[in-house]
């Protein structure tokens, strides 16, 4: 049960563009974003963060992207985010072999070390407090630009957000996300169970 109540979808008409961009992006609008066009402006800043952190153009490949924003909801617990940027993730190319190996990425064949250190990154940036050393964003540069790692960040940023306003206000997990959950990320330790349905 959602501790506050998300408004209807068409409850306001300027939030429309917003909400068919999320339609669009995942198919359906967050239970959270829902709850949050009880300030619509909130909503509308959180839109066009997004826009710009999931940018088609970007230098760091999308769907990797949204891998390093579900390791991150993964390191602080977010069980709404880690659904929804799993699931984002896959729709962005990443296949099941990947996905499932992403929490044994400092050993998997399936990540390269560029990736290794990205991810790395992110659990250290999620960390509280925050994990992230000189020494690793060293490595981090040998593989990433200065462009690629603000990229990162932002993903990572993007969702601490997230993973603090879903897990106070507790919105309800939609349908799709946790039939994605209950097949791809149970091994991760993840279950619908750990969030309010």
């Amino acid at each position: 049960m959602p501790r506050v109540t998300p408004l209807a979808v068409d409850a306001n008409p300027d939030l429309q563009d917003s909400f068919h961009a999320y339609a669009r992006l995942l198919g359906y609008v967050p239970n959270s974003v829902l709850i949050m066009q009880h300030k619509p402006k909130m909503v509308k800043a959180l839109a066009q963060l997004a826009q710009s952190v999931w940018d088609p153009a970007s230098e760091v490949p999308l769907g990797f992207k949204r891998l390093v924003a579900y390791m991150a909801s993964r390191k602080h617990g977010c069980n709404y985010s880690m659904a929804h940027a799993a699931e984002a993730a896959h729709r962005a190319g990443i296949d099941d072999a990947k996905l499932d190996a992403v929490i044994d990425y400092r050993t998997s064949p399936l990540y390269s070390e560029a990736e290794r250190a990205a991810l790395e990154f992110a659990e250290a940036a999620a960390a509280q407090p925050n994990a992230v050393s000189d020494e690793l964003m060293a490595r981090l540069k040998r593989h990433w630009s200065d462009a690629q790692i603000v990229e990162l960040a932002g993903a990572v940023a993007l969702n601490g957000f997230l993973n603090r306003w879903n897990d106070t206000i507790a919105p309800a997990l939609e349908a799709e996300p946790v039939e994605f959950g209950e097949r791809h990320l149970k091994r991760h330790g993840w279950s619908v169970g750990k969030h309010r349905a």
